[in-house]
């Protein structure tokens, strides 16, 4: 096939540190490559990448001081991916929303994943209007506020085999790994470490916009005993960080989409104890990859619990379920489904919030996709 993946241009493909729908691109793309697709890129400049990369700004935005706005980038890559549509099988995107209006009106196939949340107000007209389009979740819970989008599938996020190290016995101490942002949990999570009397090492990066938020709420905590701070980490510091380990605290305060930190932690054999948020119940099996909770009392009980898990078992259900391979293999299932299918949306006329490509779709669904309904 000859494919086009669309990424953000916030961070390069794959990110130097933090960065997950980047993240997820690398992977997907990398391995489309070594399976012998046709792959174009359309990320930031300074992406690595084994596919065609076509720049759509020189350096990452947000690392890039120079770039103030981000609007006008996304706007002239997206231009560029329609000025060359017919190069492509099918195109698939991983941006928001900017790119709608010039895929509801062309034939050639194409797909979103949505990444981030949908529960929000103000976006739900948006995405009304466009509604017939073809749009994969990475979790079912994702899809909550909008069960009326024509979904193809639910696929969840995979990472390559060999990215990170298992290790077969547990560390001492407990780790956070996130935005130190009010919906990640940060506060709670030193908490936890706090009741459960073990040191914990956070790690991640700070927005701009949370930057109030961090210095007056999380800095603080930074000087208790036993609390650290490392920043933000990527490579061998991360699959060390991972992987030493006795537990990864993930007790988020949002619907979390998916959640990759809990698979980079299955993926060294790390055990996971999230608040039951979002996809959290999706991805950890509770009692054999992790726990999960609904208080920070019954988090500080799983810490001890973690102990007795079987790390082995844990990094088998991430190879089994949450690899790359398998990963590629959802998305290249749904891509034919949607290239077998092309002429035939081409024949259908699609109205803006009509039913023309919906009623041209209806009729499929990826084999072994997960939907829900």
């Amino acid at each position: 096939m000859k494919i086009a993946q669309v990424s953000p241009l916030f961070e390069c493909v794959p990110p130097v540190g933090y960065g997950g729908t980047e993240r997820v691109v690398s992977y997907l793309t990398e391995e489309l490559v070594r399976r012998g697709h046709e792959v174009t890129l359309f990320a930031s400049g300074d992406s690595r990448t084994a596919a065609e990369l076509v720049p759509g700004c020189e350096r990452a935005l947000r690392l890039d001081g120079k770039s103030l706005e981000h609007l006008p980038f996304h706007v002239s890559m997206v231009d560029e991916v329609f000025a060359r549509i017919d190069e492509f099988d099918l195109v698939h995107f991983h941006l928001d929303v900017i790119h709608f209006p010039l895929t509801a009106r062309h034939s050639v196939p194409a797909v979103t994943t949505l990444h981030g949340r949908l529960d929000l107000e103000e976006i739900q007209g948006c995405y009304q209007r466009f509604k017939d389009l073809a749009f994969v979740s990475i979790s079912n819970d994702q899809r909550r506020p909008m069960p009326w989008l024509d979904w193809a599938a639910t696929i969840h996020h995979g990472l390559p085999l060999d990215l990170y190290t298992p290790v077969a016995q547990p560390g001492r101490d407990l780790i956070f790994l996130g935005r130190l942002s009010p919906e990640k949990g940060a506060e709670a999570a030193i908490e936890i470490a706090a009741r459960a009397g073990l040191p914990i090492r956070l790690a991640g990066k700070v927005d701009p916009k949370d930057e109030l938020y961090y210095q007056a709420r999380v800095r603080p905590l930074l000087d208790r005993p036993g609390v650290e701070y490392v920043g933000e980490i990527g490579g061998v510091a991360k699959d060390r960080f991972l992987g030493d380990a006795l537990a990864l605290l993930f007790p988020i305060e949002w619907p979390e989409p998916f959640g990759l930190v809990m698979i980079e932690a299955m993926a060294c054999g790390t055990p996971v104890i999230a608040f039951r948020r979002g996809s959290v119940p999706e991805v950890i099996e509770d009692g054999v990859t992790g726990f999960v909770v609904d208080t920070i009392e019954e988090a500080t009980a799983a810490v001890e619990a973690c102990r007795a898990l079987d790390r082995g078992v844990i990094r088998a259900t991430f190879e089994r379920r949450f690899s790359a391979p398998r990963m590629t293999d959802d998305y290249l299932t749904l891509y034919q489904a949607l290239i077998d299918r092309g002429a035939l949306h081409a024949r259908v006329p699609h109205r803006l919030g009509g039913t023309g490509r919906r009623a041209a779709r209806a009729s499929y669904r990826a084999p072994g996709s997960r939907v829900a309904r």
